[in-house]
């Protein structure tokens, strides 16, 4: 039992002051120490330069985001409006050639209008072919007008608007309304809901 005894003593002695086991005591110490102690002042030091760091970052991030977005908003802008412009050039674009034929449309209805309806009768064959000619060509002028999106104002009775109706006169008038339409003295025309030419009018006031 001694001898047991003394062989278990010197067997712990050895594992005791074995050199791995001195070498590695140090460092083991070391990192238990700092663990208990807790981070040193280096440590310490750099957590406020990354938290410094890591906000300068999110500001960086935040403002890149505002100018991206603000850039995404000017570039829809941006289509947008060009696609009005082109939609609008595709409707308007033919105002021009319109406002030149309503001059021929003029013509054709004052020639219409001249025309006495008691001589237009088989007895007088060519102003009859005249006069039905002459109504055929007004009727399928404005027909290309209505198709192209040019529709004629004549606001007799209406009352009068000056987004569409230009004032010749004011007078009383017999049986009108004052502020309504009581002369046309040419007719206007709109170019897809927008006044190409306003209509000529005389209105109507109290006497």
């Amino acid at each position: 039992m001694a001898s047991w005894c003394v062989r278990a003593v010197r067997q712990s002695y050895s594992i005791v002051s074995s050199p791995a086991l001195v070498r590695a005591s140090p460092r083991l110490l070391c990192t238990a120490t700092q663990q208990k102690n807790g981070p040193g002042p280096e440590e310490e030091a750099e957590k406020p330069e990354q938290s410094a760091a890591e906000t300068q970052l999110e500001e960086q991030l935040k403002d890149m985001t505002e100018k991206y977005k603000r850039a995404l908003a000017d570039t829809e802008n941006l289509r947008t409006r060009s696609q009005k412009m082109i939609e609008d050039a595709k409707l308007y674009g033919i105002q021009g050639f319109c406002k030149d034929l309503l001059e021929v449309a003029d013509i054709l209805e004052k020639a219409t209008e001249s025309v006495p309806k008691e001589e237009v009768t088989s007895q007088n064959p060519h102003l009859k072919n005249l006069y039905d000619g002459l109504v055929m060509t007004e009727l399928q002028i404005q027909k290309v007008f209505t198709k192209h999106g040019l529709v004629k104002l004549n606001p007799d009775g209406q009352k009068f608007d000056p987004y569409e109706h230009e004032a010749l006169f004011h007078a009383p008038v017999e049986g009108k309304e004052p502020g309504t339409v009581a002369v046309v003295t040419k007719v206007g025309y709109k170019l897809h809901g927008r006044t190409l030419r306003p209509a000529l009018v005389g209105v109507a006031k109290a006497s």
